[in-house]
């Protein structure tokens, strides 16, 4: 696990720069630095070391006669086969680590051929000086980032957009499409960031860069096929045995590997299986309903593991947040993004590596909202144009339980569901907004995602649509930018090739019944854990954000952001602060759209105010 920066070299100065460049990453990888430099490129590399933690294992590496070099990002769990294989080949190797099969195998195959061979999370971006061509890929699922930006004659890469500060022809530029974007889905879910002209590599994408011409091209997609011939106990049985296969795939390491445990079955079952040593929970104050500590603690002595916990204060948690914003890169409205990051802190105390729960509610079906289509059924067997009306009526109403239901009872689900989160809607984004800028209607980005799975029931296209927006532009994006912040390792085993081919298959009644989600999931997970935990449901993980919101001090923080000279270049001061007013009064909850705004604030005064 490790970071990495690159240019094309236009500048006299490439070394110092790359220098500056990778000291801003310096946190992905404390154990080791190595840099490339010649006319034509600049790379950079900041090493954790995790598989041959020796010498030979440092990067950029070389191929046998140094014509091609890579930086590479993440793990590769097949490395040991296809080492095998490339050997056979007649390629050689210097080393025991998983770089070195990426330059083997981009010398061995053609691109697509290469990267579906792989097994595992990666960004990693090849130079190949023979072709005077940069190759560049990310992983299948989008669990290691790779950004891109192309500044005049330049184009930059690297593992966090942070680290184009330090070059002398990036230009920074609030991108405002992003923010508006993000007022509705609490993250930036297109290929743009929140810097104008740096983007996203999308996952299970590859891009090639000859002659000043940017190519970017997809090379695996994720397809429900329902087989509905297998009965129940198959697919359990065959979770099972997938699912432990990809968990030892994901404890190879040469350092000792621990695990996230909350109350919930997705962790719980990881734990179990990987059989680690040590576990780590966070929660806030005493109330169960924000604190998952005891019940580590008690499953923890259930799997005879050792488990460290941590309370996270109210002043943990808004002191540090600034901190979290820079590390973030692009501001991420998903409260559970800062008690991450003192899991992770609490984690890399005592080990390098950790396993997470990642990745199972989608894949699965795990999701309350995944219940809605059943939910909606009976209701939609009243004529479209009646619902249509009455949901139009319902939403002149004021916010209060099942108003919200006859709004989305007159839509289809490609109008009610954009994913997880769903902040402002366009009309009060454009309300609440200042500016005016071009980002699209929620639904013209989701709609490319509904059409590739039309065919599909409700639940699956739901599934479908948070597998390529809200897993890799949430979920992934703290995972990996607070695991990183404390140079840990962040592992997650649901989100497995081979898991995945498996789950495509799985019928829905077997995802989502009336009573549950993850049903055939749970029921494996009950051959390693205990009913009460493998039946548990799914809470997310739960921050007191509301609550703080109504006490004066943290009401008052809000505030003075909300009323801000910065606030007021880009919203209506007058409507936040009714907001913040009206959550404080009791009249409605609030609290995650007044946040969402309260992180833009905070992320925006730290690149644009403290980063000159």
């Amino acid at each position: 696990m490790c970071g990495f920066v690159g240019f094309t070299n236009h500048i006299n100065d490439a070394s110092i720069v790359v220098e500056k460049m990778m000291d801003r990453i310096a946190h992905r990888g404390p154990d080791q630095a190595g840099k490339y430099v010649d006319e034509k490129v600049a790379m950079g590399f900041r090493r954790l070391s995790i598989i041959d933690l020796s010498e030979l294992g440092s990067q950029p590496m070389f191929n046998e006669d140094g014509s091609v070099a890579i930086t590479f990002n993440g793990e590769i769990y097949n490395f040991q086969e296809l080492r095998e294989e490339l050997i056979a080949a007649g390629h050689k190797f210097k080393s025991k680590a998983d770089t070195e099969v990426l330059i083997h195998g981009y010398e061995q195959w053609d691109y697509e051929t290469l990267l579906n061979k792989l097994r595992g999370m990666f960004g990693f971006v090849i130079y190949d000086k023979n072709k005077d061509l940069v190759f560049g890929a990310r992983d299948f699922f989008g669990i290691k980032p790779v950004y891109y930006g192309k500044f005049g004659e330049t184009l930059m890469w690297g593992s966090e957009i942070k680290s184009f500060l330090e070059h002398p022809e990036f230009k920074k530029e609030l991108n405002t499409s992003a923010l508006e974007n993000y007022l509705t889905f609490q993250y930036s879910p297109t290929t743009e960031t929140f810097f104008k002209n740096v983007y996203k590599l999308p996952a299970a994408h590859y891009f090639t860069y000859c002659g000043g011409k940017l190519d970017v091209k997809r090379y695996w997609e994720i397809k429900f096929t329902p087989d509905e011939k297998p009965e129940l106990e198959d697919w359990v049985n065959d979770i099972t045995d997938t699912f432990k296969n990809s968990v030892s795939a994901h404890k190879i390491a040469d350092v000792e590997v621990g695990s996230f445990l909350s109350s919930g079955v997705d962790s719980s079952y990881v734990a179990a299986v990987a059989n680690v040593d040590k576990t780590f929970t966070v929660g806030f104050g005493e109330d169960e309903k924000y604190n998952e500590i005891g019940y580590a603690k008690e499953f923890s002595k259930y799997i005879g593991k050792e488990n460290t916990s941590r309370v996270i204060s109210p002043e943990d948690y808004w002191g540090n947040f600034a901190k979290i914003q820079y590390h973030m890169d692009e501001p991420l409205a998903d409260p559970a993004a800062v008690a991450l990051f003192f899991v992770c802190k609490l984690a890399a105390e005592k080990v390098k590596v950790v396993l997470s729960g990642e990745g199972a509610d989608e894949i699965f079906g795990g999701y309350n909202i995944y219940h809605n289509p059943d939910d909606m059924a009976s209701y939609e067997k009243i004529p479209k144009p009646i619902r249509r009306a009455v949901g139009k009526a319902a939403s002149h109403l004021p916010h209060k339980h099942g108003v919200n239901f006859l709004i989305r009872g007159g839509q289809d689900l490609q109008e009610r569901f954009i994913g997880n989160a769903y902040m402002f809607t366009p009309k009060e984004r454009k309300e609440l907004l200042k500016i005016n800028t071009s980002a699209p209607d929620p639904q013209a980005i989701t709609k490319p995602f509904y059409d590739k799975c039309a065919d599909n029931d409700p639940v699956t296209q739901m599934q479908y649509l948070d597998l390529h927006l809200w897993m890799t532009g949430d979920i992934l994006l703290k995972a990996d930018k607070m695991s990183m912040a404390h140079s840990l390792e962040l592992r997650v085993p649901f989100l497995d090739k081979k898991v995945m081919t498996l789950a495509e298959r799985i019928p829905k009644r077997y995802r989502v019944t009336s009573e549950n989600t993850k049903y055939a999931m749970r029921l494996a997970a009950l051959k390693a854990c205990p009913p009460q935990t493998a039946n548990k449901k799914k809470l997310g993980f739960p921050v007191p954000i509301r609550v703080w919101l109504k006490e004066d001090e943290y009401y008052n923080v809000v505030k003075d952001k909300f009323l801000s000279a910065d606030s007021q270049k880009f919203f209506n001061t007058d409507k936040l602060v009714e907001l913040l007013d009206e959550h404080r009064a009791g009249h409605y909850d609030y609290s995650r759209k007044i946040w969402t705004v309260y992180t833009f604030l905070v992320w925006y005064d730290v690149y644009f105010n403290q980063e000159k």
